[in-house]
């Protein structure tokens, strides 16, 4: 099977070198039973990768049993995951197998492992290496053949580090660590993923395949997906919900897509979680003009020290106010001398669309050289 096939058949879309080394990672490892660690954030994919691996193996006939370490609270996971005898403590009114017992023969997928407790920790430890463990008051051993994928959207040496997670265990875990980039970082998969959801959508809704256009696709690809590929098929997904036309234009995700400025929220200013687009690029022009002021008063002082005037002294006890539109004008002038001109890089430095930089020229009758 080649690799275009392979992807296919497991359902991961892209085309990214990142994916395709991944995809390479995958077929070589796939028919072993070593124990492999996925990294990445919330919503990239690492159970798509889980069952690819799976599906892949000899274990492919038996089970593949996903557990959410994060999502089952403390005190029932060791439970969950082992089982218990009848009576073995307050509830257990039934023997029950556990996740390890259940996946006898196939694979277990422990997402979120950051998130197990320590007390726990010993024991999968146990089951990974001798391939036993014991149920809840029980007092027999019970042998298992598992293979073991675990993923975490958290860094594990720091969390060892930390002394949140066991050092042996890690060991163990990480034989083979795939990393998943992050959808910003592969910006080239959007627009198939994009096409792919419509589809998907298309045929489970049973309605006609959505039309988008060449500038709603710019948006969704310029887009920082902080939720990753999930947060991209809730937008395209709620976005053919409410449209009426059967064509996704730019306004069928303007609402619908959030901005995250890390270096707004660092300086505690506002973000604006749902806006037009008039408000997103007066937002990025905040930025720049934050910039601009600090450039201001450093020269400014720099005049201070350097002349004596008094005059300049006195003024320098006042505060400085600009407006908001002669602060603007100022930044694309200087984007626009950085750039000699070029309104494309221009707009890129300032982070807003070539359309609101020409209107913003026009506005305020900047002359080009």
């Amino acid at each position: 099977m080649n690799k275009e096939e392979f992807k296919k058949q497991n359902g991961i879309i892209g085309r990214s070198n990142e994916i395709n080394n991944l995809v390479d990672t995958v077929m070589h490892v796939s028919q072993s039973d070593i124990t492999i660690l996925i990294y990445g954030e919330s919503g990239v994919g690492k159970e798509i990768f889980a069952r690819a691996i799976h599906n892949s193996s000899k274990r492919a006939g038996n089970e593949l049993i996903s557990v959410n370490c994060g999502a089952i609270p403390e005190g029932i996971l060791e439970s969950e995951l082992f089982g218990h005898k009848k009576g073995s403590f307050t509830g257990a009114f039934e023997n029950r197998k556990g996740y390890f017992e259940i996946a006898d023969s196939g694979t277990l997928f422990l997402d979120e492992i950051a998130e197990m407790p320590l007390s726990t920790q010993v024991k999968v430890l146990r089951a990974i290496e001798f391939k036993e463990f014991m149920r809840i008051g029980g007092e027999n051993i019970t042998k298992v053949d598992v293979r073991i994928i675990a993923a975490t959207n958290k860094d594990l040496q720091e969390q060892v580090d930390r002394r949140r997670f066991r050092e042996d265990l890690y060991f163990r875990m990480k034989a083979v660590t795939l990393n998943i980039p992050p959808l910003r970082n592969r910006k080239e998969d959007i627009e198939l993923l994009i096409h792919h959801f419509l589809t998907e959508y298309s045929n489970t809704s049973k309605i006609a395949l959505p039309a988008i256009t060449p500038e709603a696709i710019e948006i969704l690809v310029n887009y920082n997906w902080p939720g990753n590929v999930r947060e991209l098929k809730n937008t395209i997904e709620t976005a053919v919900a409410l449209n009426r036309t059967g064509i996704l234009d730019e306004d069928s995700f303007t609402e619908l897509v959030t901005q995250r400025e890390e270096s707004f929220s660092s300086r505690h200013l506002p973000v604006f979680l749902r806006k037009t687009p008039e408000d997103a690029d007066r937002e990025l022009f905040y930025r720049a003009l934050f910039e601009i002021k600090k450039d201001l008063v450093e020269l400014k002082d720099l005049v201070i020290q350097t002349s004596g005037d008094a005059s300049v002294k006195g003024d320098h006890s006042k505060k400085n106010v600009f407006s908001l539109d002669e602060l603007e004008k100022e930044t694309i002038k200087a984007a626009l001398d950085k750039t000699r001109g070029n309104k494309r890089k221009a707009s890129k430095l300032l982070n807003i669309s070539e359309r609101t930089l020409y209107r913003k020229i026009k506005q305020y009758d900047l002359i080009e050289d």
